[in-house]
């Protein structure tokens, strides 16, 4: 099914079901899969990112208290005002990512 999981969690996964592999592995791996397009990656910020399985149109809301990343679908929401790209560039896609926190 379509999950959200961090080299760092697919690592744990691994190792409590015996399978020996470092992380460097795992994170290769997911980088080699998101350049297969097979992932997709998502950024929450400079020291966490997200790996998708669900690659098709959709956005995310990241909860803050949880460090969770919960599906927007793609028809949920409109973005308007993308600037024209650089010459010799194309816009591939936008990801939004609406963080949420508990009041």
């Amino acid at each position: 099914g379509d999950r959200h999981v961090t080299a760092e969690n697919l690592h744990d996964e691994a190792q409590a079901a015996g399978i020996k592999v470092s992380l460097a592995t795992v994170y290769n791996t997911l980088h080699q899969f998101t350049d297969s397009g097979l992932l997709r990656q998502v950024v929450v910020d400079a020291s966490r990112s997200y790996f998708d399985t669900n690659i098709g149109d959709h956005q995310h809301f990241y909860s803050e208290d949880d460090s969770r990343l919960i599906d927007i679908p793609g028809d949920s929401i409109e973005v308007s005002g993308v600037p024209v790209p650089p010459k010799g560039t194309q816009i591939e896609r936008v990801d939004v990512v609406i963080r949420l926190k508990r009041n």
